[in-house]
């Protein structure tokens, strides 16, 4: 299992798409960022998802993986967003 942080910046005809996609897999944290724990299993599921929704030559998707939650450190400057769980 990993903990990853999403970041995205995608045409705007396709934006909604990406953000469901990604909504059942992480937490939306802030407009264009998602962050938390997946498998690996889940992982390949998800990237596959947002390939078939993206245009490769326009789109970006970074995803930043970090060994767990506990070995990093988070500043967030005026309001931070609740984090919810993935409810499906």
């Amino acid at each position: 299992m990993a903990y990853l942080i999403i970041t995205y910046d995608i045409g705007e005809d396709r934006v909604s798409k990406v953000r469901r996609i990604l909504k059942k897999y992480f937490m939306w944290v802030q407009n264009s960022v998602f962050e938390g724990d997946i498998t690996e299993g889940k992982l390949a599921k998800c990237k596959s998802e947002l390939q078939k929704a993206i245009n490769e030559d326009e789109d970006s998707i970074y995803f930043y993986s970090l060994e767990n939650r506990l070995n990093y450190r988070k500043t967030v400057m005026g309001v931070e967003k609740e984090l919810t769980g993935n409810i499906l």
